[in-house]
């Protein structure tokens, strides 16, 4: 059996809602956004973990508890078929893919939308402390953002344990940045699922689908040598049609005119 170890990122790419805007809803607080970006543009906090910052810090968000955290994980809206997945990397023969969700969400907010779907010790979000007499969050624990996801990503991989060519990371945003250079550092194989500008020029493979099976397609074709036809196959034998399959390579360029540029001609 080849052993591999698949680590996956949990806002907006293993559902389609950030756990930061669904907690915001659920409070009835409007500036969540805002907030975050002003967090971001300071560099106060590593990207990723501005809502364990809000938590710890900021006063609206000082009344969550650990319930409304569960009550956001059974919100948020996972992608399709992401039940399916694990039990599809499971049927593989010949390949052990040991499939970890990392991300920067409370850890409690994972674990609830995840339930019964990716074991809870398969599950590493942000940790806090709880006081024990009013349930309010005293202090942090774990913040796996930015960094963060690095150490924890080289844990497990010791504790498998399997070789640096055998990881792979999909992610989705610039909180992803530092884990995905590590792994491509290292060669193992890196995928996004979003269209963000600073990841797509990272990451090895961009799948974009609303369909969480959508990330074995790069792992078929560059792990187990899978070819189009047998792709097909494979997702057909499920119940899965491949509808539309476009491989596109898109180049994001940026053009202005300098002052000393000459008159166009005529």
């Amino acid at each position: 059996m080849k052993r591999y170890l698949l680590a996956s990122d949990f806002d907006q790419t293993l559902s389609f809602n950030d756990s930061g805007i669904v907690l915001s809803e659920l409070l009835g607080i409007s500036d969540f956004r805002e907030k975050t970006a002003g967090l971001s543009r300071i560099h106060l906090v590593q990207q990723g973990a501005e809502l364990a910052y809000l938590l710890l810090h900021d006063p609206e968000y000082r009344r969550v508890r650990k319930e409304h955290l569960i009550e956001v994980g059974k919100r948020v809206r996972l992608k399709q078929n992401l039940s399916l997945l694990p039990r599809l990397l499971g049927e593989l023969d010949g390949y052990d893919f040991a499939f970890y969700v990392i991300s920067a969400a409370p850890q409690e907010v994972i674990q609830s939308a995840l339930e019964g779907i990716v074991p809870p010790d398969h599950i590493y979000g942000t940790r806090f402390h709880y006081d024990p007499a009013s349930g309010e969050i005293q202090s942090i624990e774990r913040v796996t953002a930015g960094y963060g996801k690095v150490a924890l990503l080289e844990e497990l991989r010791a504790q498998l344990p399997v070789g640096h060519d055998r990881v792979i990371y999909v992610g989705d945003g610039s909180s992803d940045i530092h884990v995905m250079l590590h792994v491509n550092r290292l060669n193992g194989l890196t995928i996004a699922v979003s269209e963000n500008k600073y990841l797509a020029q990272i990451a090895k493979r961009t799948v974009l689908s609303d369909d969480a099976v959508s990330v074995l397609v790069p792992i078929l074709e560059d792990i187990v040598g899978m070819d189009a036809g047998g792709i097909h196959a494979l997702f057909e034998s499920r119940g899965l049609v491949l509808q539309e399959w476009d491989k596109v390579q898109t180049d994001l360029l940026t053009i202005r005119e300098t002052d000393a540029a000459p008159p166009l001609l005529a």
